[in-house]
């Protein structure tokens, strides 16, 4: 969340941002609850100071000034009920409103409403030209025998899917080869929970309950089923304070991803591209200020590199500020070419959050002179195994059906696989 006094002083601007971020948040509002708190928690102090005075001079009082001191004190307990509950609720509406508030924007971002106003930085090969009439990754996966939508429905419901034969060793070359890449990067290898908690949540931007989640929550307690590994390793620090020479730490996680996936069912959702779970490896860093935008553009050029390996044609996307969400100041997309979709399709992204999820979750730094401060934190997708596997699938596909298996994938597939073919 962004600090309560730079809001104060940059109110309109922060109005700006909201609008152009489509994020409905009445700052007027919250200003107006942060100065009713502050007046609040003044006059609670006051009447506090007054009730210990009132009871040191009880002790040393005598006996007809005893009652009429302690009439007195009942008088300011009274207050003090009334005050309190009232300062609570000041307190709870307050907090609601202060989540709500998205990041500040960086000034380079385009600014623009939606996801079509998102503007192309970078691309990498362009869409093939097939001499035949390609298949979409649904077709080909069936009739290749890698996938079973229709007993993964029968099983779990609309969305979810069996990967099966060569699409489980496919599966598991993709999590090997973004590993391998990112530990000789320097990232430190992780598998994290699938659950976490409401304030870790919270803490890194989502909505886990409500009627506008996208997070499947677990009946009568305070765990969700994570839709990223961005919400467990943005939580491992929460309330930790971490020294400057430490940082920046880098992070690759391996996790299932869980989403409701709530009004997303339209043509381009179809087979892969949206589902309700998903394996993902996440890149994670935590970086002082001053280097999270090298950080950020680092991640980028990961993910870059990644699919570059991959041979696949994609293009890299600056996101504009009707598309951000709420707590990214700066946001990079990479879009694949997909033949089921006949256009690009988000395969990774990145984020710069800045201090935004640290001072949600209270992670610091403290710096060689003991000052401390939050620090910033980012995040980006290495492989979404989902994403992925349209993108190969798709631009790798043969005349007869076939896939051609990614070079550098072909050394985690049996016996050095190089083309999934029907059985």
């Amino acid at each position: 969340m962004l600090d309560i006094k730079y809001i104060r002083e940059n109110a309109e601007a922060v109005k700006k941002n909201c609008e152009l971020r489509n994020i409905k948040c009445d700052v007027s509002e919250l200003l107006s609850l942060d100065s009713k708190r502050k007046k609040s928690l003044q006059y609670i102090e006051e009447l506090k100071a007054e009730k210990n005075k009132l009871n040191d001079l009880i002790q040393s009082a005598k006996d007809d000034e005893r009652k009429t001191l302690i009439e007195q004190g009942k008088a300011v307990k009274e207050k003090l009920g009334i005050a309190e509950p009232e300062l609570e609720n000041i307190e709870k509406k307050y907090k609601e409103l202060l989540l709500q508030v998205p990041n500040m924007t960086h000034p380079d971002s385009p600014i623009g409403k939606d996801d079509s106003e998102n503007k192309e930085i970078e691309r990498y090969g362009e869409p093939p030209k097939f001499n035949f009439t390609p298949k979409g990754h649904e077709e080909l996966m069936v009739n290749l025998d890698i996938i079973d939508f229709e007993r993964g429905a029968k099983v779990s419901g609309s969305k979810f899917y069996f990967l099966k034969n060569e699409g489980v060793f496919l599966e598991q070359a993709l999590i090997n080869f973004a590993f391998q890449k990112l530990i000789k990067k320097g990232f430190v290898p992780f598998s994290t929970p699938d659950l976490a908690k409401d304030k870790v949540l919270l803490g890194i931007g989502y909505n886990p309950r409500g009627a506008e989640t996208q997070i499947y929550s677990v009946e009568n307690t305070d765990l969700n089923l994570v839709g990223t590994a961005e919400i467990t390793m943005g939580g491992y620090h929460m309330d930790e304070v971490i020294p400057e020479d430490k940082l920046p730490l880098k992070y690759v996680a391996l996790s299932h991803c869980y989403r409701t996936e709530a009004g997303s069912y339209g043509r381009h959702s179809a087979g892969l591209y949206r589902v309700h779970q998903f394996t993902k490896v996440e890149m994670f860093a935590y970086t002082l200020p001053e280097e999270s935008e090298k950080m950020h553009t680092e991640i980028k050029n990961l993910e870059v590199e990644i699919f570059k390996d991959l041979g696949v044609p994609f293009r890299v996307v600056d996101i504009c500020t009707g598309d951000l969400g709420g707590p990214a100041q700066r946001k990079y997309d990479l879009e694949a070419w997909m033949t089921s979709r006949n256009d690009w399709g988000e395969v990774t992204s990145t984020s710069d959050t800045t201090s935004y999820q640290a001072r949600r979750l209270n992670v610091k730094v403290e710096r060689k002179d003991g000052k401390k401060e939050y620090l910033h934190m980012l995040n980006g997708t290495a492989v979404a195994i989902s994403r992925a596997l349209i993108a190969i699938i798709e631009n790798y596909q043969q005349a007869d059906g076939s896939v051609l298996i990614p070079e550098v994938l072909r050394k985690w597939m049996p016996d050095g696989m190089e083309k999934i073919e029907k059985n």
